[in-house]
């Protein structure tokens, strides 16, 4: 098993919590357990701590080849190889029925959009619970290029943000920044910062072109004009006018909310939002901004009255909720390969449409009483799903804002149609790519017809076949590809795998947990 690919003469791995350590902690831990060595054993071949060598499999510890060295001869297994480092695939031995229980992890989308909101705060802020994924550790990167101190505790899990005086904006990490499409939501509390800065154009998935001119029109109002020009938004901010403001959203979007919400937090007044999403991550938000000093009126709807401070200067701690998208990736994996499984730690409101919906096309469930999440407000219940003979439903499936289905869990209704018997019609309005991704579950037997841009149609039942399949550009449908495999007898390979570690958390690591054969390997 190569472990890392270096350069030539490289004398050290990488940073402590990059991604290139977190994906190095992962296979020292796989290396380990396939020894049947405990981190204590492993701890005294290396002749260090039981401590350190958890903060090597969380991604904490920084790694200097000499150790990573060591590190072969503990495991017995070459962990260095040298040269540029290969694309990640996916073998997959599918058609088995996955079993036990599955905790959801926290919210990626929360994730993004509370690092962003640091930024307005001069004291400390500790997110715990964050999620080691892809997507922050860009956004970390950004964060750390313009001056902010970012630290993981020991175990990986909680990170604290300090937030200097003075941003250094001319050295921002441009390429960081452009492999992330959250990167415009720094527009929000940049504008308290500077009076003129830059920033890349937004980037992430290949879901076709989406326009910013939402989030434009909600930061006017707060002074902020931006021009495209050189592949940067050039900002220039004048300042908000005085007294109250009421914005309206032209989109019901969660970041364009959550944009003009960092805005709103540091300007004196009242700002009234109207036409806000009221999605998950949106009140993650504003739970923090609370705890940082901020009012805001209207939590979970579609109206938020936001009572702004000029100074933010608070130490607090936030634990951040848990994704809905993940439990409905987890509980798509667990109906596609007709599994009794459990899926813990679901943030129920926001999954129940996509429930009713499923309900409908004869999905037998079970769940649990509700509870709190440990941020003390997201309800969440432990769904438990059975073998069900699903029906395609009579209306089409098409997402909408929160409370509507889910635009992140539209894609896996294409998987879940093309189990279930009879037509089923998807529209995804949103994106104009991403429905066009969901046509490759042709390659491994689906029935999935592309009317145009937005809209399919799927027949099933399918018998799922093994095939080997390139990654779409774009997270859901990539997902898709994979619990798709999962259900087709035989062995499949999903090439390029690395966008799936953009929004998901030791994904594969979990599924096989639950019973699914799947082996990581790079060319």
């Amino acid at each position: 098993m190569t472990l890392l690919d270096t350069q030539p003469g490289t004398a050290e791995a990488g940073a402590p919590g990059s991604g290139i350590m977190r994906r190095i902690g992962l296979l020292v831990r796989d290396a380990r357990r396939h020894r049947g060595l405990t981190q204590h054993q492993l701890a005294e071949r290396l002749g260090t701590s039981q401590s350190a060598v958890a903060r090597i499999e969380s991604g904490g510890q920084n790694l200097t080849l000499e150790l990573l060295g060591r590190l072969s001869a503990a495991l017995e297994s070459e962990l260095i190889s040298v040269g540029p480092a290969g694309p990640t695939h996916l073998r997959v031995v599918g058609g088995h029925p996955l079993r036990g229980s599955v905790a959801v992890k926290s919210s990626k989308n929360a994730a993004v959009a509370l690092l962003c909101a640091a930024l307005l705060n001069r004291g400390r802020t500790t997110l715990r619970n964050m999620a080691r994924i892809v997507e922050v550790d860009r956004i970390l990167d950004v964060l750390r290029s313009i001056g902010v101190a970012a630290t993981w505790d020991a175990a990986g899990r909680d990170l604290t943000l300090v937030v200097p005086d003075e941003l250094d904006l001319d050295g921002i990490d441009a390429d960081a920044a452009r492999r992330t499409r959250s990167i415009i939501m720094f527009l929000g509390p940049l504008l308290h910062r500077a009076r003129r800065f830059a920033l890349p154009y937004a980037g992430g998935c290949d879901l076709g072109t989406r326009t910013v001119q939402p989030h434009m029109i909600a930061l006017r109002p707060f002074g902020l004009e931006v021009e495209a020009r050189g592949g940067e938004y050039h900002a220039t901010v004048a300042g908000p006018a005085a007294g109250d403001r009421t914005i309206v959203l032209t989109e019901r979007g969660d970041t364009v909310t959550e944009n003009a919400l960092l805005a709103a937090a540091r300007v004196e007044g009242t700002t009234t939002i109207r036409n806000a999403s009221s999605n998950y991550m949106v009140q993650d938000l504003c739970l923090y901004l609370q705890l940082l000093g901020v009012g805001i009126e209207g939590l979970g709807t579609t109206t938020l009255v936001v009572h702004g401070r000029p100074v933010l200067h608070a130490d607090v701690d936030y634990t951040i909720s848990e994704d809905p998208v993940e439990a409905m990736s987890l509980l798509t994996a667990g109906i596609v390969t007709d599994s009794e499984l459990t899926v813990r730690r679901a943030p129920i409101d926001f999954l129940e449409v996509e429930l009713a919906v499923l309900a409908e096309m004869g999905l037998r469930y079970e769940l649990s009483a509700a509870y709190l999440a440990d941020n003390g407000h997201t309800r969440l219940a432990d769904i438990t799903i059975s073998p069900s003979q699903l029906r395609a439903p009579i209306d089409k499936i098409h997402p909408m804002p929160f409370p509507g289905l889910n635009i992140d869990n539209l894609p896996f209704f294409a998987v879940i149609a093309a189990h279930a018997s009879g037509s089923t019609l998807i529209h995804d309005w949103v994106y104009d790519n991403r429905a066009i991704h969901l046509s490759d579950l042709t390659r491994l037997g689906a029935d999935v017809r592309l009317l145009d841009p937005h809209r399919v149609l799927v027949n099933g039942p399918t018998h799922w076949s093994s095939a080997e399949v390139v990654c779409p550009p774009a997270l859901r449908p990539a997902v898709c590809i994979l619990l798709a495999m999962l259900a087709a007898k035989g062995t499949s390979v999903l090439r390029n795998v690395d966008i799936i570690a953009r929004g998901y958390e030791h994904l594969y690591e979990r599924l096989v947990e639950m019973g699914a054969q799947l082996e990581v390997f790079s060319d």
